[in-house]
């Protein structure tokens, strides 16, 4: 695989994975997203997550905590474990800003931690901490 592949599409547009099982929350940070330049996809739980991290690529990934079937620190975990992936940053999505949830977040290997409902800046922020700015 060519460097230019490793790193979103050819373009060099950072690929950024929400993963939430909120359609208004998915679906808000698809729009923020695209406004600020970023190629966006989506996940509505742990398990279609792993297989789009697997498939795609992603250079940056957003994670809720509070999902079914596979939770947003399980999700983390299994991403960070692999050694193809254990590079790629997870911001962890929780509508609880508690001191243990970020503890938590850290313990699996989260990146940084963002408060839901965020704002479009605050969102453009956690991403350019991350990757570099689309064009």
């Amino acid at each position: 695989m060519s460097e230019a592949q490793t790193s979103g599409p050819a373009s060099g547009t950072p690929r950024v994975l929400v993963i939430d099982d909120s359609n208004t929350i998915r679906r808000s940070a698809e729009i923020f997203l695209r406004q600020g330049g970023y190629e966006v996809l989506l996940a509505e739980d742990g398990f279609e997550a792993l297989a789009k991290v697997n498939d795609t690529e992603p250079d940056l990934i957003f994670c809720d905590i509070l999902m079914p079937r596979l939770d947003g620190y399980q999700t983390c975990a299994i991403i960070k474990r692999n050694p193809r992936f254990s590079a790629v940053p997870v911001v962890m999505l929780s509508s609880r800003d508690g001191v243990f949830d970020k503890a938590r977040g850290r313990m699996v290997g989260s990146d940084e931690y963002l408060t839901k409902p965020f704002t479009k800046e605050q969102l453009l922020r956690a991403v350019a901490q991350f990757c570099p700015q689309p064009g």
